[in-house]
């Protein structure tokens, strides 16, 4: 019970708005990214498309922008997280 009141009682640090702008921007980077090539992997097309129509290619089009999505926010990849490590290291040699 100490330890909880002890961590609530002690201020914790503000983030650096440049750096959560910055974090943001690498995500949405990373979501296009990974949209780019789930779209260059589909259009591969191994197979005949059974249920082949305008109608399902828009909600393919659509899913697979959402699992982009997803998976640039959990970092799976982690293009954000090297972007990140780049810039920062561009910004200490200044």
């Amino acid at each position: 019970m100490d330890r909880i009141a002890s961590t609530a009682a002690q201020p914790q640090a503000q983030p650096d708005p440049k750096r959560a702008q910055l974090a943001k921007a690498a995500e949405a980077f990373e979501a296009v990214f990974l949209r780019q090539m789930i779209g260059s992997m589909r259009q591969a097309k191994l197979g005949d498309d059974i249920l082949g129509g305008s109608a399902s290619d828009q909600f393919r089009d659509m899913a697979d922008a959402k699992l982009a999505d997803n998976m640039a926010e959990k970092g799976s990849f982690g293009i954000a997280e090297l972007l990140l490590k780049q810039f920062d290291a561009a910004g200490t040699k200044k």
